[in-house]
């Protein structure tokens, strides 16, 4: 993230939704002449005339994605823009080296990652899934409302609830507010206004418990989630993985917990 870079003496720039079009105009001048290390930028961002135009003229020395899994495992209905992130080689140079980034990935999507950013030759690098820090719970129980609110109102700190459908993270968000839980829902049929709106206030700790399909939780790095429950089963291991590693990233114990009915 961004203010790690800073606290390290290493001056980043950010581009992202909500900055005017001057502001990105000076950023990326700032990131041709400027001393600065990082630029971030979403993949939507890099399809722009006045991205590319730019980047052209910058000395890029390492091209790294981020969430690389949405390349190959999401990337076709979720972020199609991660599938065009390959096309930015051919402007900076394809002896650039490319790292690409993610918490799990099957061998196959590993695979399918290094084809769509055109690895010369097949490199990976691959640690153990284990989190030390994280505890895994699995619930059997005809009462799933019940049991989400033990967990909301008997952990401490932050925490996501995971969904399966939009009308979900909408109706369990309102049971839990009228239960005296600061929650709120999160789904990509909300207008992005929205979506930044409740995602700053739990940034922020406005909102304690965000309730959400999928579509929240890339790219967060928030140290003080305590809890990630899944109301709903995800569709994949990997899923699971992926989204209930957003607890505890801040060393501390945290509770990951999958309910379903008997």
């Amino acid at each position: 993230p961004p203010h790690t870079r800073r606290a390290r003496g290493l001056p980043p720039l950010a581009v992202y939704s909500g900055m005017t079009y001057r502001e990105i105009d000076i950023a990326l001048d700032n990131a041709i002449y400027g001393d600065y290390k990082f630029l971030y930028v979403s993949p939507e961002r890099l399809r722009s005339d006045l991205f590319k135009a730019r980047v052209a003229r910058m000395n890029v020395t390492q091209l790294v994605v981020d969430e690389a899994h949405c390349i190959s495992q999401w990337g076709y209905d979720f972020r199609p823009d991660y599938l065009e992130i390959a096309g930015i080689r051919q402007i900076i140079g394809t002896s650039v080296p490319v790292v690409a980034l993610t918490a799990t990935a099957t061998p196959e999507v590993a695979r399918d990652i290094q084809e769509k950013l055109q690895f010369r030759h097949e490199n990976l690098l691959q640690g153990s899934f284990e989190r030390p820090n994280l505890s895994y719970v699995f619930r059997q129980t005809d009462n799933k409302m019940g049991q989400l609110l033990r967990v909301c109102q008997g952990v401490e700190g932050s925490g996501i609830v995971y969904v399966s459908r939009r009308k979900g993270a909408e109706d369990i968000a309102a049971f839990l507010r009228a239960q005296g839980v600061e929650a709120e829902g999160y789904h990509a049929g909300m207008d992005r206004t929205g979506r930044n709106r409740i995602q700053d206030a739990w940034k922020k700790g406005d909102v304690r418990v965000i309730v959400s399909t999928n579509a929240f939780g890339m790219g967060i790095d928030k140290p003080d989630v305590r809890f990630v429950c899944h109301y709903d089963m995800p569709d994949t291991l990997e899923g699971y993985f992926q989204e209930a590693g957003r607890a505890g990233r801040g060393g501390e114990g945290a509770d990951a917990a999958l309910r379903r009915y008997p």
